[in-house]
């Protein structure tokens, strides 16, 4: 079974972060996969929709703890990796790694801290995903399809009312009907509030 684990160090699970976790967690689930929340803080209020969704699991332990008797079986999801991502590495790694810059202020890289410990890197390519698009991206990978193959949606522009609309800063996959595909709910969650900021509703 291969294991998908996002690193939340913030102190708050935001309405953007539970929308997606819930996500992460059903789509892992129906693939036979594992989702499990990383290095969360003892006092992190996880939501009640979080904690009842079927294949969510969370450990406040680090990376570095949980694996370390296995380390060369898990792949961190690097943007600054040599490699990209490839179906072959299936056989590989059981275990993928989302770190990312979160939590502290100023940022904590702990993508870079995780490198520096030496968990082996892949690359999704060079435009930022948000996490549950890497995690999907990552799993379809890992089932065969290679990074090329996959039908992507750059910068898609969220329609807010007849008037506004608002660009979302990042690479989505594409569905059959040519959008992009987010946590149900993340698109009501941008309308009704597009004068915050992403890092507001995260």
């Amino acid at each position: 079974m291969k294991t998908y684990v996002v690193e939340h160090l913030d102190p708050e699970c935001g309405p953007w972060s539970t929308l997606e976790y819930i996500t992460i967690a059903q789509e892992s689930t129906d693939a036979g996969a594992a989702f499990c929340l990383s290095s969360a803080p003892l006092d992190l209020d996880i939501p009640d929709s979080v904690k009842a969704v079927r294949g969510f699991n969370i450990d406040h332990r680090s990376v570095e703890d949980v694996y370390h008797d296995c380390k060369d079986r898990v792949c961190l999801l690097d943007p600054a990796a040599k490699e990209e991502l490839k179906p072959a590495d299936a056989e590989d790694f059981d275990v993928f790694v989302f770190g990312g810059i979160l939590g502290d202020d100023p940022p904590r890289d702990r993508t870079s801290e995780l490198r520096k410990k030496g968990f082996t890197g892949r690359r999704l390519g060079p435009i930022q995903m948000t996490t549950d698009t890497a995690v999907r991206v990552t799993r379809m990978v890992i089932e065969g399809k290679a990074l090329t193959e996959i039908p992507y949606l750059d910068y898609p522009e969220i329609r807010i009312d007849e008037h506004e609309s608002t660009e979302m800063p990042f690479r989505y996959v594409k569905d059959a009907d040519q959008r992009p595909v987010m946590p149900e709910g993340m698109i009501d969650l941008i309308k009704k509030d597009p004068e915050k900021g992403f890092g507001e509703l995260l």
